[in-house]
């Protein structure tokens, strides 16, 4: 593993990262999170009776939007030309809640791991928002990436 942090200079001032003489290559990073919540919670998002309306396709959207605004929202991100960004949701009877996973892919000259994972991040908070009316003791763990692939330091999967 590098020690040296990209994000800082020699004097540990932070900075952001010169790319230009990267390779544009294709990236994908996949992360993953999990939305925990009563059981009862679980089953108004998948009848379709949440009271705001379809909680899932308004927790997707709301993960793509994030994704595209990456860079406005974490501190020397790069602006990236999103090629693709993808939502995927698994209920989950035993823990309770939903599994959410986003992928994002990109050709360019950095890594589209933050993307994904402000992705994943977006669209908890907005199943919490979606249903914070029925469940306020709702909440999320397991935020990490999964894989990333492409680029300089090449290929990434979590053990």
């Amino acid at each position: 593993m590098n020690a040296r942090l990209s994000h800082l200079n020699e004097r540990g001032e932070a900075r952001m990262v010169d790319v230009s003489e990267k390779a544009v290559t294709s990236r994908t990073a996949v992360a993953e999170g999990f939305v925990a919540m009563a059981p009862a919670t679980l089953d108004m998002i998948l009848d379709g009776k949440a009271p705001k309306g379809d909680v899932l396709a308004t927790a997707r959207l709301a993960g793509i939007m994030g994704a595209k605004k990456t860079s406005e929202l974490i501190p020397l991100c790069h602006p990236l030309p999103l090629t693709q960004v993808t939502l995927d949701f698994t209920p989950s009877r035993e823990p309770s809640g939903v599994r959410v996973e986003a992928t994002a892919k990109v050709e360019g000259k950095t890594g589209v791991e933050m993307e994904a994972l402000t992705a994943v991040t977006v669209a908890c908070l907005t199943l919490y928002d979606m249903c914070k009316a029925v469940d306020r003791a709702m909440s999320f763990s397991g935020i990490r990436l999964v894989e990333k692939t492409g680029g300089r330091s090449g290929n990434f999967r979590t053990p």
